[in-house]
């Protein structure tokens, strides 16, 4: 018989052509980053080099209309990937529980991690000079592998580029690799829950 795939990990990504919300969502990343003194305060107090929303601000598509239409936008994709990823939401869609903004300055990381208590994770990428470092996936049977020999290719490299949209089960291991850009990379993340 032949061998069978079971269990894939699903991974969603597209291009959005939205030269003018790119250009909105920029200059908005920026002003928050200047202005929003517990984001740069909770940044710096947990080694984050550079900008990020993720601790202080919960409100963006309320505070911004950037922000709306990316959430709009992103609404969509997400149910098309829940949809692909074989989700059985009984008729419910996953609803949007947390959106941050990331602004990584040169030599920025960010550790490997997942996303608890969410369904779909991803990253909208606004700003990716050269060098700004992919997004590494990482195999979910990587800590199962017990007396296993070594595989090719548990992880996976992503390389955004201005407009990107990643998806992902939240599940999924990912981190982001050092950045060597000389500028900044500014980036979205959000989840949603079931």
């Amino acid at each position: 018989m032949p061998t069978r795939q079971l269990f894939p990990t699903h991974f969603y990504e597209a291009r959005l052509d939205q030269p003018a919300l790119l250009a909105d969502l920029a200059d908005s990343c920026r002003a928050l980053a200047a202005e929003d003194i517990a984001g740069k305060r909770w940044s710096k107090a947990h080694g984050y080099r550079g900008y990020t929303s993720y601790a202080s601000l919960d409100d963006l598509p309320q505070r911004d209309p950037a922000f709306a239409d990316l959430k709009r936008l992103l609404d969509r994709h997400v149910a098309t990937f829940a949809t692909e990823a074989g989700l059985e939401l009984g008729g419910r869609r996953l609803k949007p529980d947390g959106l941050w903004v990331n602004v990584m300055k040169p030599g920025g990381t960010h550790s490997g991690h997942l996303h608890p208590h969410s369904a779909v994770s991803g990253t909208f990428y606004v700003a990716v000079p050269p060098g700004s470092g992919a997004l590494k996936l990482e195999d979910p049977r990587l800590p199962m592998l017990m007396a296993a020999p070594p595989r090719d290719g548990t992880f996976v490299y992503a390389e955004p580029a201005p407009g990107t949209l990643f998806l992902w089960e939240s599940w999924l291991r990912h981190e982001v690799m050092p950045s060597t850009a000389k500028e900044e990379r500014v980036s979205v993340s959000f989840n949603y829950r079931w």
